[in-house]
């Protein structure tokens, strides 16, 4: 199994990313099951505008979409901001709506028969509207979405502490995405050994 990891976050390489530091666990419990695993800040990048799997001349997404398309398992890190998720994770779904036309050599959405979860991080409340917005994005791509294929960490209302900042919850959010984890898990293996078929003409 391979899975990849899309980091959302607005801050490039080398600054610190609690959003990445939470996506480190869900990182961990798959590589302990002996998943290869990418990982990918898209701030790195440059993902152009755009929906489709490529834009032209200096757009990094084509190599993004061989990772999606080469990897059973994705997830999908991103802070919130404004009770949102980042303006990269939504350039990253907008890119993401090519898939939806394109097929593999059984007439099937690429997307299908891959899984997909969710990680948030914030200093304030929003994380399930963020999860609600990418998973439901990427359903209607093709991915499935496992129950309680999610974590996330937040300070509560009002300013605070981020993630890396502070201990409070960090239990919670670990053992919530060691469970994502296996769940993403079992669901992929079910998929590999009972693929979604291609949808009726």
């Amino acid at each position: 199994m391979r899975a990849l990891v899309l980091n959302c976050s607005l801050k490039p390489s080398p600054n610190e990313s609690n959003t990445d530091q939470l996506a480190d666990v869900v990182v961990d419990a798959l590589q302990q099951e002996k998943v290869d695993v990418d990982r990918v800040r898209l701030a790195d990048l440059t993902i152009k505008p755009g929906v489709s799997s490529d834009e032209g001349t200096g757009d990094d997404w084509p190599g993004i979409r061989q990772q999606l398309v080469d990897s059973e398992i994705l997830v999908v890190a991103t802070p919130t901001w404004l009770g949102r998720p980042s303006s990269i994770a939504q350039r990253m779904l907008e890119r993401m709506d090519a898939l939806l036309s394109e097929t593999d050599d059984e007439n099937r959405p690429v997307a299908y028969n891959r899984v997909a979860g969710v990680v948030v991080t914030g200093n304030e409340d929003g994380a399930h509207h963020v999860i609600s917005e990418i998973s439901g994005a990427l359903a209607d791509i093709g991915y499935t979405i496992p129950g309680q294929a999610w974590t996330y960490w937040n300070k509560g209302p009002g300013p605070g502490p981020s993630y890396s900042e502070t201990d409070e919850g960090h239990e919670w959010s670990a053992r919530t995405g060691r469970a994502m984890a296996s769940n993403l898990l079992a669901v992929a293996k079910a998929l590999a050994a009972n693929p979604i078929p291609a949808p009726p003409s």
